[in-house]
């Protein structure tokens, strides 16, 4: 069930780019991981466009009964919650003699920035959290 009832859109859409990063992440440490292993093409994980698409659709579609909040009604998953994301193939334009396409520099790049982007989230999933403790509380 969606946690919509209970604190909004934006949690959900913060705890499933945690979840999506965090693969993100796996992906790319194995990138560096095999960057001496032979004909290996490394890999990402593309989510962004799905999720602003879910956004879009209030986690529901025509096929699913859901609230102006984007709650299903059914119990069945929300746009949101069946985001995956898409497993890119991503090698470089000039792969090594034994046909390995990972380059350290542009797999180090996507890890910081991908670190970045899971901090940021971190951080406004925290904020979020900190305004309903001091809701709750009345101050």
């Amino acid at each position: 069930m969606s946690l919509d009832v209970f604190f909004g859109t934006t949690i959900n859409l913060l705890g499933k780019t945690l979840d999506l990063r965090a693969q993100n992440h796996n992906r790319i440490s194995a990138n560096l991981a095999n960057i001496e292993t032979p004909g290996y093409t490394p890999t990402t994980l593309s989510f962004e466009q799905e999720l602003k698409s879910a956004l879009r659709d209030k986690g529901g579609g025509s096929s699913n009964f859901t609230s102006s909040s984007g709650i299903s009604l059914r119990g069945e998953p929300t746009a949101l919650e069946l985001v995956n994301g898409t497993v890119l193939e991503t090698p470089s334009g000039t792969p090594g003699r034994d046909g390995n396409s990972v380059e350290l520099e542009t797999e180090m790049g996507k890890m910081m920035e991908n670190q970045i982007m899971y901090n940021a989230s971190v951080q406004l999933l925290s904020r979020k959290f900190e305004g309903l403790k001091l809701a709750i509380k009345g101050g």
